[in-house]
């Protein structure tokens, strides 16, 4: 019967715009880890439209987010595979990081990591690696002992051997 009364809505002057606010879904982006001592210059980048095939060596850091088959040899520096890049190659760096596809060996001097997106068919020689979960392996993994560096002996100064 009685039927409560429905609040009234304030008066908006004739002509006015009353803001509308949608919200947009986002798409979670993840960054690739680039070291944190190197800036931009240091590191070569090749795209993911680029295509290699041969060999590819350099003496700077390289980020790859391309394809490459043959054969992949930074001795002194780093490789980043990035997660769109496509890798059919036996790989000797001083560091890898993967994020995409590698089909072939892995040699790193120092290490190896393989984060959640990683796909690796292949060996691993190194001395640390790093598998993320999620990541997938298949292959075996060969711990390398650290290579002390030779005890260097300080010139001027001579050891002799005394006997009573």
């Amino acid at each position: 019967m009685w039927k409560p009364k429905k609040e009234e809505e304030p008066q908006r002057p004739v002509g006015s715009i009353t803001p509308v606010y949608t919200a947009v879904p986002t798409k979670e982006v993840r960054p690739v880890d680039v070291p944190k001592h190197e800036t931009r210059s240091e590191v070569a980048h090749i795209g993911k439209a680029v295509v290699i095939k041969g060999e590819l060596s350099g003496s700077e850091d390289l980020y790859l987010d391309g394809e490459v088959e043959g054969t992949i040899e930074l001795h002194q520096n780093s490789l980043t595979v990035g997660p769109n890049g496509r890798i059919r190659a036996h790989v000797h760096a001083k560091e890898v990081i993967i994020h995409g596809k590698v089909d072939g060996n892995i040699r790193g001097n120092e290490r190896v990591e393989l984060k959640r997106s990683a796909v690796l068919v292949g060996d691993i020689v190194t001395q640390r690696v790093s598998i993320e979960d999620g990541a997938y392996f298949k292959g075996s993994i060969d711990i390398q002992r650290e290579q002390k560096s030779e005890t260097k002996s300080t010139p001027g100064l001579a050891v002799a051997a005394v006997t009573p």
